[in-house]
């Protein structure tokens, strides 16, 4: 049994990816600073540490077989608040990690490092950060190239991932469902720019087909390209009586772009299984049943969150 170390697994994204590792029988560890989280109850091995501290984390990745590297300050609002930060996170750390370690790696990035650009793209096309975030992941990929490591170029993420990690709500298909159900409306600034929508459980299976293959270098995971506001009529068919208010956008979104997933899917057999509905009704069950006591918490917004979190320190 392979002893897979998730570095960052108390998040949105690793809720989903322990729980399928765990279904899958591997033998998992999760390191966490739970930064959003006041608790970590899921019942799997955990060491808390700062990804920043090699005395900590060093052991853990002795221990591994193989890490998976979900670790980061996510988004462009959120890495914009303390770049210097931003960059220790997202960047140093990974370097360090190329460094010290020599077994399977599998690294998160993100479709943002290609910016904006009006064509389908694939791993093979320019990329052109726009934002902090995008630059720093882009870096950290380029620490990858000689190791054994795969690099998942994530679209935009929705849906719900476990029963224990906090949603996101500061996802274009989360939030947008719901203002559909708070507000009964639900506004498009401009809507004509695509993102590549992928639900977060799939990205866990994409994980599992990497740990179980020695395929290197870097893979776009996603979907389906949408348009924001064919998105937002998708979200109203959940919610009839849900009233569409689109607003010309003046500027242009830097995140506006569609990717191809072709050779994930030909390479790594990778197929996703949610749809975009999925998801919807997933977050729909969520907040019509009052599961959520506070839907404006500032802990269900990266940004918003990080803002609070670096007040509080700097007190």
């Amino acid at each position: 049994m392979k002893n897979i170390l998730v570095v960052g697994g108390a998040g949105y994204v690793g809720g989903a990816i322990t729980d399928f590792l765990e279904d899958s029988h591997f033998n998992v560890r999760v390191y966490d600073s739970i930064l959003y989280e006041e608790s970590y109850r899921k019942p799997v091995d955990f060491v808390y540490g700062d990804i920043r501290d090699p005395h900590t984390l060093l052991p853990q990745l002795k221990w591994a077989d193989a890490v998976v590297w979900l670790a980061a300050i996510v988004g462009d609002g959120a890495c914009q608040l303390d770049p210097e930060l931003t960059v220790e996170v997202n960047q140093d750390a990974v370097k360090w990690l190329s460094e010290v370690y020599d077994g399977r790696i599998v690294f998160l990035s993100t479709c943002s490092v290609y910016g904006a650009q009006d064509k389908e793209l694939t791993e093979e096309s320019p990329t052109h950060p726009l934002s902090i975030y995008a630059a720093t992941k882009l870096k950290a990929e380029s620490f990858l190239t000689t190791k054994n490591a795969i690099a998942f170029r994530l679209g935009t993420l929705f849906g719900v991932g476990d029963l224990f990690a906090r949603i996101r709500m500061d996802l274009v298909v989360n939030i947008l469902t719901v203002r559909a159900f708070v507000d009964g409306k639900i506004k498009v600034f401009g809507g004509d720019q695509f993102r590549p929508l992928l639900h977060v459980k799939d990205v866990a299976r994409a994980i599992g087909l990497a740990l179980n293959s020695d395929t290197k270098g870097i893979f776009n995971l996603h979907r389906q390209n949408v348009r924001i506001v064919d998105l937002a009529y998708q979200v109203r068919n959940h919610f009839p009586d849900c009233h569409i208010e689109v607003t010309d956008m003046p500027f242009q979104d830097t995140r506006n772009y569609r990717v191809s997933s072709k050779k994930a899917q030909e390479v790594l057999g990778f197929a996703p299984q949610y749809t975009i509905d999925d998801g919807i009704e997933e977050v729909k069950a969520l907040v019509t049943t009052s599961r959520i006591k506070d839907l404006d918490h500032v802990r269900y917004s990266n940004q918003l969150f990080l803002k609070e979190h670096l007040k509080r320190e700097t007190k």
